[in-house]
């Protein structure tokens, strides 16, 4: 009971994609007073010098940095990154430099504060300043304004689960059918079935595809044919990329 009442200090965390920035990102990690920053870097570039001087220079005003490499130019790698970042600091305070990073990496890291309660903000340079490989792309900070917030409607966790075991399932000598999918379900204890304890087999089919199938399919996300009398359910390349930015659900 205890543990449920204790106070605890909130932390401030920052996410920021390495893009050929270095005010941008610094200023406002500083003027926030942020605790922690996750730098998203490219996994395909050599890191540039001063993307190591700011990691030191923060580091030594006392914010933890914490390097990330993924694909900056995959929307979904950037997204399953940030949601995941997200998810795991949920009781804290999350916020997202949509600013900081290339185009797509910025559309990511977007997707993701609609998906969480992550905030965004777009930090305005004082000056911009070239060549981006021997100097950052922009000067100072004129001010970080916090973006608005859209909802976007996510997987819930059964329906991630199902996509991930599609996934591992799905091979060259054998396609999951919905039976496989229940099956799975009830060995897994998936709240879908276990709060509504279907009396039958077809109430279990029925509840499937109410939960679970139609609304991946309607998604674009699974895709089910039909072989002989059963049907064979598989991801598509937009369910692939979903389970990929929602892998933290699981």
């Amino acid at each position: 009971m205890a543990g449920e009442t204790e106070l605890r200090s909130i932390v401030e965390v920052h996410v920021a994609p390495l893009g050929y920035e270095y005010d941008r990102i610094k200023d406002p990690v500083l003027e926030y007073g942020a605790d922690v920053l996750y730098a998203l870097d490219d996994a395909d570039r050599d890191r540039l010098a001063y993307h190591d001087e700011l990691e030191a220079v923060l580091a030594d005003a006392g914010v933890t940095v914490h390097v990330r490499e993924v694909d900056l130019g995959d929307v979904y790698d950037v997204l399953g990154e940030i949601t995941t970042i997200a998810d795991r600091y949920a009781a804290d305070i999350v916020r997202v430099n949509v600013s900081s990073g290339p185009k797509l990496a910025a559309i990511g890291a977007a997707l993701a504060c609609m998906a969480t309660d992550a905030i965004g903000y777009h930090v305005h340079p004082e000056s911009r300043s070239h060549p981006v490989e021997e100097t950052p792309r922009t000067a100072g900070m004129r001010v970080a304004e916090q973006l608005p917030s859209y909802p976007l409607e996510t997987p819930t966790e059964d329906q991630v689960r199902i996509l991930n075991y599609v996934e591992e399932t799905d091979d060259a000598a054998y396609t999951p059918k919905k039976s496989d999918l229940i099956d799975y379900a009830e060995e897994a204890e998936l709240e879908f079935i276990t709060r509504s304890a279907p009396a039958n087999g077809k109430a279990k089919f029925a509840l499937l595809n109410n939960r679970i199938v139609d609304p991946l399919v309607a998604d674009g996300y699974l895709e089910v044919e039909t072989v002989g009398r059963s049907k064979q359910v598989s991801l598509t390349e937009t369910g692939q990329n979903a389970l990929r930015a929602f892998r933290h659900k699981l």
